[in-house]
């Protein structure tokens, strides 16, 4: 299927302090975007001036929440421009669109569309060391109608926005606060897709979190609220005397793409790794006892992000005095080392546009 491109006649001032970009203020020249309608499929792949979209008031999205999206990056390593395991990101946007039943799409054309795109906008391609070009695919319901169903009609559009660190203080450890009265996510729910309901549902723990002081959530399960599953915007990791525990995939956690990365490095490192159930007492205990020795977050827009403090009820536990571990330290400098083609990555995990 032949991709068109529109080339856009007013580009854009592109910001020359890449220091002051911040994450997800910017966006560049142009987007990708292709419609589907029932009975055609996906078609007109198509790459335009970014510009507004234009909706009924009754369109389906805004009523029902059928809509699913990623994030990946573009680094830079001196005139060459690298993806990060693109190929996982669409097939975990597949994943989504069967939980939302958007129909899916082919995952070797998107790709190529996004090569295409990112070609195009490669002089929006941060330079500095610790920016990339943030890359946001969505799909989202557009016909216009007000009933329970699924669509007939979708959009799917690529943004690019380039972008600094995610978190302002870089690889300083962050403080997170343990949520106990609301929950995220249930097994059989949405929890395993990338959908913006299931970032809604977490909005009001978020704000909770922030008021007591803290930057992020740590969600327990549905269900017991006790096991451990994932913080508001990243998978979690424990290092416990020897082992390195998070907790196992369940229909309710998703599946990050830098915490299967993480788990691939560290077992080919030869650590002792274990995906299973952990319970916020064992966190606890192991605390208590003085056997935690780091905590950290992974996922796409931060990489690796240390946990300095955890909050449950009213115990605070400082994690390895409020400093970055070795674990932590080690696996952000492996992927990040790898992102920008700084040294060699597994196979097919940097691809170049």
């Amino acid at each position: 299927m032949e991709i068109k491109f529109i080339p856009s006649k007013n580009l854009k001032e592109k910001i020359q302090d890449e220091s002051q970009l911040g994450f997800g203020q910017y966006f560049t020249d142009h987007m990708f975007i292709m419609n589907y309608q029932t009975g055609k499929g996906w078609h007109d792949p198509r790459i335009i001036p970014y510009q507004n979209i234009n909706l009924d008031p009754s369109c389906l999205t805004f009523h029902y929440g059928q809509t699913v999206f990623e994030g990946l990056k573009a680094y830079r390593n001196q005139d060459q421009i690298l993806l990060f395991r693109p190929d996982e990101n669409f097939k975990r946007m597949n994943l989504s669109s069967d939980r939302l039943c958007i129909p899916r799409f082919d995952e070797e054309l998107v790709l190529r569309g996004l090569k295409k795109l990112i070609d195009i906008e490669r002089d929006w391609v941060p330079h500095q060391s610790d920016s990339s070009l943030y890359i946001r695919p969505f799909v989202f319901a557009d016909e216009f109608f007000l009933g329970v169903h699924a669509s007939n009609s979708y959009q799917f559009i690529i943004i690019l926005s380039p972008s600094g660190p995610y978190y302002s203080s870089g690889l300083d450890p962050v403080k997170i606060y343990v949520e106990e009265k609301f929950v995220r996510a249930v097994p059989g729910g949405m929890g395993e897709a990338k959908t913006g309901g299931n970032y809604a549902v977490s909005l009001i723990g978020q704000v909770e979190a922030e008021a007591k002081g803290y930057s992020q959530v740590l969600w327990l399960d549905g269900i017991e609220r006790k096991y451990i599953e994932e913080v508001g915007a990243m998978n979690i990791f424990f290092v416990i005397e020897d082992k390195i525990i998070t907790p196992e995939l369940n229909g309710s956690i998703l599946a990050g793409i830098t915490r299967k990365s993480v788990l691939e490095l560290l077992r080919n490192q030869g650590a002792n790794v274990e995906e299973r159930r952990i319970s916020i007492d064992e966190v606890v205990t192991a605390y208590q006892n003085g056997k935690l020795q780091e905590v950290f977050g992974t996922g796409t827009a931060a990489v690796i992000s240390p946990v300095g403090e955890l909050l449950y009820r009213d115990q605070k536990m400082i994690i390895n005095d409020n400093q970055i571990g070795p674990v932590s330290q080690k696996l952000y400098d492996d992927l990040t080392d790898i992102q920008w083609g700084r040294k060699q990555g597994p196979a097919g995990w940097s691809v170049e546009v």
